[in-house]
């Protein structure tokens, strides 16, 4: 395992990815979250980002990373490049649901603690399972259109360039997938 004052490299980075992904290694996490965490920060930072945003995002981000531990494939991209690719469209997103909302200092309501208990966090874990259950239920090629666009974030138009196919035929397989997604779901029920 790692040293704690070791920099792992990118091999050592991918393997604890895919410890996570195996058996939910949460000393492999707790190393990548060390490594990854400041640096994710400092990254949102220099794009621009309010420091108490920066660190939310970044743990939005590891905590993604220990969802969808399992998306990781060492082939398509480094951990790096996926850790920060998902870093990036969390910011993203974070930036689209801010823009245009003006708020003056006075109303600034008081923050209630919106973090999920361990009952959500334990049904969304076992709505994900029956989700990953599903998806072994597509062919191949849904499986791979639907894992590039929802779990990797990529527009239909990226997917269709990446596959080589038709835009058409990404859209179609992608609306396929969900169909055959839904009701294998409620067959699951």
């Amino acid at each position: 395992m790692l040293d704690d004052a070791a920099i792992p490299a990118g091999a050592e980075l991918d393997r604890l990815i895919l410890a996570i992904a195996a058996t939910g290694d949460r000393q492999a996490f707790a190393h990548l979250f060390k490594h990854f965490a400041p640096r994710l920060k400092a990254f949102l930072l220099k794009s621009g980002m309010p420091p108490g945003a920066a660190e939310e995002i970044a743990q939005e981000t590891m905590l993604a990373v220990w969802r969808k531990a399992s998306y990781f494939d060492p082939e398509r991209a480094g951990a790096s490049t996926w850790i920060f690719t998902i870093c990036r469209n969390l910011r993203i997103d974070h930036l689209r649901r801010d823009r245009g909302v003006f708020v003056s200092d006075e109303a600034i309501p008081e923050e209630a603690d919106e973090s999920p208990d361990g009952e959500q966090l334990f049904m969304a874990a076992e709505r994900e399972a029956e989700v990953r259950r599903a998806l072994q239920g597509l062919s191949a090629e849904q499986a791979a259109v639907v894992r590039l666009s929802f779990f990797n974030d990529k527009a239909h138009s990226e997917i269709a360039s990446e596959l080589g196919l038709p835009l058409g035929t990404v859209k179609s397989r992608v609306r396929l997938a969900l169909n055959r997604l839904r009701t294998l779901l409620d067959e699951q029920k």
